[in-house]
């Protein structure tokens, strides 16, 4: 099976009919760098004393070579000219010194900054950034691939900074030195220029296609390593292995073809420096014998041309790091313009008594999507229990997805204590609200800190919530109590106990609004007569929306909607709807038979 790149939109363009370069990627960096603006002025000096070094060398040779040797020699160029390159040395390696620092130390803050953004913005999107993006990308954007622009901050700007004003300094002196030979010299750089931007369009399009490989890469891995129970049940060793393969087959032609365009600009490069190389020796040749200039002078002059080469190679070379730093910035950026789900409109909320109200509720995904919900419409009062039934499909867990505001509905109106939940700030809202569903997430963190989630955990509380949900005993009897760690997403629990720590977690939130999706549908007969005691005491004084297949477990509702294609078809008791005859008695009557069979 071919893997094609996926279309994240983490690696849209970095801004409004704005192309991803250099100059755009600096725009959004800026505020990020303002507030250490003279560190950075700071290293960008010390690399200027860097490459003003590089132009000391062959401007020692000089006076060197013309009055240090032979029977001309002056005693002093013996001393002064050692002595010097002892200086410059040291110069030179004091400056490194400083710019390393300084630059790791800007790079380093900005990186600390441009995650913890990442992160912010991450955690602040909406339901729908999380159904759109894989896991692996956003864990790739703000793990790894701001490391790139870290790798940008630090080997591209060295070079482009440092490797510059060297090319600077050295053409100067070679100006200075000898004029006619440094135009042919100059002739170069336009033409080099020229031959980087052929490749770099190039190089920036394999770039991107790269990165989108490398996150279906990761998302293999990733999806292999969560479904391992089905790989390995299914025998679906080979195929994984042959879809990862494929990919990094694919993967390796990609770096292949970056290397082939990349690797062109050095040996041509190198290539035009010897003709001028020639050129060069040739003219000052013919100078020479004309008295236009001396030994010491043509070595100088040559000396400095062989180290223009070596600056000039690596701002060459630095193309291929640029142009993968501009594809992660894509996706950087790209992850920091995710737009943040609406707050709402700031109305405050410190105790909802627990009315609820769907007024004449639509939803669909997106402006041309299919609805979801048509036209529905019911009320709950406070503490009364409203059970969702129908067929898989139908909208139930949709419905309850609207209430904290997940979603908003594309038509109608959503009220809790008689106001609009869009007017509510989304915070506030949320904080009256508890979920327990049947795909219970938990963390990698202690059994108290799970019960006590978004809050400094109290372990008065936390056992209360424990002994509510049935599970003090076994907790207790763990050898750190509720200090254990309960493992990725609660591992070294069992399925019910999980259920019960996400039942202990919503009463100890202690919200009046309380939603049960499927809350004991993945459980056996013995758990689920736990998890059900649990729920009992949960649901007592609160208002209750639950989803249930087993319709067993919601007989004891005071009102029952039977929900199909989006729309509330039946409601009333368990009783009541029995006596109907209607979809409702259907799918009690094929449950009755399955559990008698």
């Amino acid at each position: 099976m071919s893997e094609q790149p996926r279309q994240s939109t983490l690696s849209k363009p970095i801004g409004e009919g704005e192309a991803s370069n250099p100059g755009s990627v600096g725009r959004r960096l800026w505020p990020y760098l303002k507030p250490l603006i003279w560190v950075a002025i700071g290293a960008v000096a010390t690399l200027a004393i860097v490459a003003a070094t590089e132009a000391g060398i062959p401007a020692l040779l000089k006076p060197l070579l013309d009055h240090g040797f032979g029977t001309k020699g002056s005693p002093s160029a013996t001393w002064i000219v050692p002595v010097a390159v002892i200086g410059l040395s040291l110069v030179r390696g004091l400056a490194q010194y400083a710019s390393g620092y300084l630059l790791q130390y800007v790079s380093n803050k900005i990186l600390l900054e441009l995650r913890l953004k990442m992160f912010e913005r991450m955690i602040h999107a909406s339901v729908g950034f999380f159904q759109r993006e894989t896991a692996s990308t956003v864990i790739n954007a703000i793990v790894f691939e701001v490391n790139q622009i870290l790798n940008v901050l630090m080997s591209v700007l060295v070079t482009a900074v440092r490797d510059s004003l060297t090319v600077v300094f050295l053409l100067g002196y070679l100006f200075i030195l000898n004029w006619r030979l440094t135009l042919i010299v100059a002739v170069l750089l336009p033409l080099i220029g020229w031959l980087v931007s052929k490749i770099n369009r190039r190089l920036r399009r394999l770039n991107r296609d790269y990165q989108l490989l490398t996150n279906d890469l990761s998302y293999i891995v990733e999806e292999t390593v969560g479904g391992y129970k089905v790989v390995k049940v299914h025998n679906g060793e080979q195929y994984e292995i042959d879809r990862f393969t494929e990919l990094s087959k694919r993967l390796r032609g990609y770096q292949m073809r970056m290397t082939v365009s990349g690797g062109l600009a050095q040996p041509i490069t190198q290539f035009l420096a010897s003709i001028a190389l020639a050129v060069v020796v040739t003219i000052a040749v013919v100078q020479a014998s004309h008295d236009q200039t001396t030994v010491g002078g043509f070595v100088s002059f040559v000396t400095a041309m062989l180290l223009v080469i070596s600056p000039l190679k690596h701002l060459i070379d630095v193309n291929q790091p640029l142009q993968r730093g501009m594809t992660a910035a894509e996706l950087i950026f790209g992850l920091i313009d995710e737009p943040a789900e609406p707050e709402g409109g700031g109305k405050p909320l410190q105790h909802a008594r627990g009315e609820i109200e769907f007024r004449n509720v639509s939803f669909a995904y997106g402006p041309e999507g299919r609805p979801i919900l048509e036209s529905v419409h019911f009320t709950a009062a406070p503490g009364e229990m409203i059970a969702l039934a129908g067929p898989s499909g139908s909208g139930k867990t949709t419905l309850v997805n609207l209430l904290p505001r997940f979603f908003d509905p594309s038509g109608g109106q959503i009220l809790v204590d008689g106001v609009s939940v869009a007017d509510y700030n989304v915070h506030a809202l949320r904080s009256q609200i508890a979920m327990v569903s049947q795909d219970v997430t938990l963390f990698n963190d202690t059994v108290a800190n799970n019960v006590a989630y978004g809050e400094t955990a109290d372990l008065e509380r936390v056992e209360r919530a424990l002994r509510a949900a049935n599970l003090w005993d076994t907790i207790a009897a763990l050898p750190e109590g509720v200090n254990t760690l309960v493992g990725d997403n609660g591992m070294k629990l069992s399925g019910g106990q999980r259920q019960r720590l996400a039942i202990a977690r919503a009463i100890y939130k202690d919200a009046p609004i309380l939603i049960l999706d499927e809350a004991t549908s993945a459980l056996d007969s013995e758990s689920e007569r736990h998890v059900q005691a649990a729920l009992e005491t949960l649901m007592k004084g609160r208002t209750t929306l639950v989803i249930a297949h087993r319709l067993s477990t919601i007989e004891r509702a005071d009102r029952i909607l039977v929900m199909e294609a989006g729309r509330i078809v039946e409601r009333g008791s368990h009783q009541q709807l029995l006596e109907q005859r209607g979809l409702y008695a259907h799918l009690h009557q094929i449950q009755f038979q399955q559990s008698a069979a």
